[in-house]
């Protein structure tokens, strides 16, 4: 919860343009410093060295001042914008960093690469404001907690927020007009496993200064966990999508089995076909609605999310997908009715891998929640082969954050799922409408759709499908007698002479 408010938070604190100041003297870069050679082989020669050697936790030792921070106290801490890296030089991005303390305790080293070499930048107070907190002593050199990216994303002489890694392997980007929401991760270990989820972190960061004019920027990053050892390099290029590549080697010191690839972290409370626990004036609460898929078949999945009584996984097999992603598909404000939270404006973010996957699965993980402030979504990845010890692996992709799947589709999306009693005992009503789509936009007048249902237990009747005008597409409806099913796997897709119209919609129902 903390980590999600102080991210949402930082996105709205005011950046000072390029123009208002000169470069500050206090940048703590160290100008006498020669610094080291760095190419892009560097991080993975550190990254191997580091798996032969056995692990040894971050740094997280504080003066107590820092320490017991509470919520609210670190919150107080900001960082002063007059002495973000690169601002008033005329690049286009500055970078600011994050105060340690509070649950952010672990250190992490963060390092500036330009002409070939690698300088640290070491912390100093005076990168801060305490506000009412007594400026900390004797903190020498205690590195940071993490950093936030700006650009001039929104408006060409102002400085936004755009990307921010803070925690573990966590990262979050926004597009042109977005708010935060959903979280990337570097990796994932052991999800949902009954003994724990290890949490890999970024240890190091490389920074590469950008180029005046540019559009992009490199950052390099230390992975480290019990487990492996990481070498990450992200580019990332802000815009009406910001796309991050990805490009990732794991140098494992144990076989990894539970390994995700390309995780991604959410939340979903309620919507309209999940929402009988819920006492709330909103009529929905998520940062992002579905898992959509793009199987190496061409298939195309849609599967609404649900806040569980019981933890659920969800396994989609498939060779060389071509995409998956947790996306944000209702953009109405009248969808949410949430004057603060604004959650219309929550990213959807997309996985392109480069290059094959191979065989494995896509895994989607649902974790019961009783309030919208928990992060209770994952999907991520899974290869269907363990990653072996003393193996190099590599998975290159390409991260959208974007307003909606930024792969070219000439099918209806799924736009709306509900669900309600049907009116007999133990029977639901399902309702689906979909919409877009060049081929329903292509149906001749007199074409007359059907809707292929099924189930893999109980009884599927009263199937319906039918023109919705008033959402320019059709609707699927069904019932469904689930007997005494403790799960069913539903399927439901629009077909005209067997040839699809729309995505699949694949949901699981529960008691």
């Amino acid at each position: 919860m903390r980590r999600r408010d102080l991210l949402r938070q930082g996105a709205v604190l005011p950046f000072t343009s390029l123009l208002l100041q000169p470069f500050p003297v206090a940048t703590a870069l160290a100008a006498d410093e020669a610094g080291t050679p760095f190419d892009g082989s560097s991080v993975r020669n550190l990254a191997r060295e580091l798996a032969g050697k056995p692990y040894q936790a971050s740094d997280s030792k504080l003066p107590d001042a820092l320490a017991k921070l509470t919520y609210d106290q670190y919150r107080d801490i900001r960082f002063d914008t007059g002495k973000a890296l690169w601002h008033g030089r005329g690049l286009p991005f500055e970078a600011q960093f994050f105060h340690r303390g509070f649950i952010y305790k672990d250190r992490v080293d963060i390092n500036e690469v330009a002409d070939g070499r690698s300088r640290p930048i070491h912390y100093s107070p005076d990168f801060f404001d305490f506000g009412p907190l007594q400026r900390p002593g004797n903190t020498d050199d205690i590195g940071f907690a993490g950093f936030r990216l700006h650009a001039p994303i929104n408006q060409p002489n102002y400085y936004d927020e755009v990307i921010a890694f803070l925690g573990a392997s966590y990262f979050r980007a926004v597009a042109k007009n977005q708010g935060y929401g959903l979280s990337a991760r570097g990796l994932a270990i052991k999800t949902a496993d009954p003994k724990g989820e290890e949490f890999p972190a970024f240890k190091t960061f490389w920074i590469e200064r950008p180029q005046p004019k540019t559009t992009s920027i490199v950052v390099h990053a230390l992975l480290d966990s019990p487990s492996t050892t990481g070498a990450f390099r992200f580019t990332i290029r802000p815009g009406e999508d910001t796309v991050v590549d990805v490009e990732s080697a794991l140098y494992p010191r144990v076989e990894i089995g539970q390994v995700g690839l390309a995780p991604l972290t959410s939340m979903f409370f309620f919507d309209a076909n999940d929402r009988a626990r819920i006492d709330d004036y909103r009529p929905a609460v998520h940062d992002s609605d579905g898992l959509l898929l793009w199987t190496g078949r061409g298939e195309q999945l849609w599967r609404p999310l649900a806040n569980p009584t019981e933890l659920q996984i969800s396994v989609f097999s498939d060779t060389n997908p071509r995409g998956f992603g947790l996306m944000q598909r209702h953009r109405d404000f009248r969808t949410y009715e949430d004057l603060e939270a604004r959650l219309e404006g929550r990213p959807s973010l997309w996985v392109e891998p480069i290059g094959d996957a191979g065989d494995g699965a896509v895994q989607l993980v649902e974790i019961p929640t009783k309030s919208e402030i928990h992060d209770n979504i994952a999907a991520f990845w899974r290869p269907a082969q363990p990653l072996r010890a003393n193996s190099e692996n590599v998975f290159n992709y390409r991260l959208h954050w974007c307003w909606d799947n930024p792969a070219a589709t000439d099918v209806a999306k799924v736009v709306d799922t509900r669900s309600g009693a049907a009116g007999q005992e133990k029977t639901r009503l399902f309702v689906i409408d979909v919409s877009g789509g060049e081929k329903l936009k292509r149906l001749p007048p007199d074409a007359k759709p059907r809707a292929d249902v099924s189930a893999n237990e109980g009884k599927i009747q009263n199937v319906v499908a039918q023109p919705n005008k008033e959402k320019d597409g059709w609707r699927i409806a069904f019932e469904l007698v689930p007997g005494s099913a403790k799960a069913v796997e539903l399927r439901a897709q629009l077909l005209a002479d067997d040839q699809p119209l729309s995505e699949v919609w694949v949901y699981r129902w529960t008691p």
